[in-house]
């Protein structure tokens, strides 16, 4: 019998699809959860603590494949993973689709200043005229990062118009890679980041980058705060350099009360709630867990499973 040790959560969608080889041991706490580790073959951990993660690993010696739900691992022990050879699958595309469905809900809202309108409603105010008047039909976009996010993005901006540029780390047809794009994102009128987070794209968007944008270019982040310069983004957008930012993701979250990025009539907060607005994700995962254990037992690779070299 092979031991998975599984969140207590999933299970009335996992447990009448196990395998007679898996022994399930199901957690409700954390503390269950750092009991159960050592006797773990295949784990399923997720806890929103780094130090919580690290120690049901950390005990989790005899572990030789870990699931997640996670799409970002950047709060995972990589190092020691690696060590131990232990092979991690994430949450990589699970919720690409809401995600991309959150970009669009964006970039609409902030052509048509939604949020004027609705400000109208709550006063009862009849308004006369549109507050909003931008159209996407027609307009530029680049999406920096074209992994399972970036292309249902760019599937959902087509219908409307939208002209897509993309980047990515490995070559392809149509695709930019390097810093091609650097040499022409003033050129864009949305840039769209759904790159990892790993230490080479920590400050992707930089105070260069963001100098370089069109003055009526709107930033929208569905990745991590940490890819973009927020001190010098903040800046922009308070001067009026650039048109305004859609921020899902910020440094650090929550955001403080206290910080200007609240206060901008340029710019939406919207809480790392993309791949949140959706009621699909456990299913999703405990199909993907699913199907990964029948390759697991016959010994074939699991998907997607995460390169602790690149990071993500």
């Amino acid at each position: 019998m092979t031991v998975a040790v599984l969140n207590a959560v999933l299970r009335p969608l996992i447990e009448s699809r196990l395998p007679g080889w898996v022994d399930a041991r199901w957690y409700a706490t954390k503390q269950e959860a750092f009991d159960l580790a050592p006797q773990a073959e295949i784990g399923w951990f997720d806890f929103f603590r780094r130090d919580d993660m690290a120690a049901a690993i950390d005990a989790a010696q005899g572990m030789k494949w870990l699931n997640s739900i996670f799409a970002g691992v950047e709060a995972f022990p990589l190092g020691l993973l690696a060590e131990r050879g232990v092979v991690l699958t994430n949450g990589a595309g699970i919720n690409a689709v809401p995600i991309a469905e959150y970009v669009l809900m964006l970039m609409l809202a902030h052509a048509k200043d939604y949020r004027a309108v609705m400000r109208a409603q709550e006063r009862r105010e009849w308004l006369k005229d549109s507050p909003g008047k931008r159209e996407l039909w027609g307009s530029r976009a680049l999406i920096l990062g074209y992994g399972a996010i970036g292309q249902e993005i760019d599937r959902r901006l087509a219908p409307f118009g939208v002209e897509v540029s993309k980047v990515r780390r490995s070559p392809a047809p149509g695709v930019l890679t390097g810093d091609e794009w650097r040499a022409r994102l003033g050129e864009f009128d949305w840039v769209i980041v759904a790159v990892p987070a790993t230490a080479e794209t920590e400050g992707l968007l930089g105070a260069a980058e963001i100098a370089a944008l069109k003055s009526n270019a709107v930033v929208v982040n569905v990745a991590r705060g940490s890819v973009i310069d927020q001190a010098a983004l903040t800046a922009a957008l308070a001067e009026g350099r650039i048109g305004g930012a859609l921020l899902d993701v910020t440094t650090p979250e929550p955001l403080p009360e206290s910080d200007p990025l609240w206060g901008l009539e340029n710019t939406h907060v919207t809480m790392h709630l993309s791949g949140r607005a959706q009621e699909l994700s456990n299913q999703r995962s405990a199909d993907r867990f699913i199907e990964n254990l029948a390759r697991y037992h016959r010994g074939e690779p699991l998907e997607p499973v995460v390169d602790y070299a690149l990071g993500y």
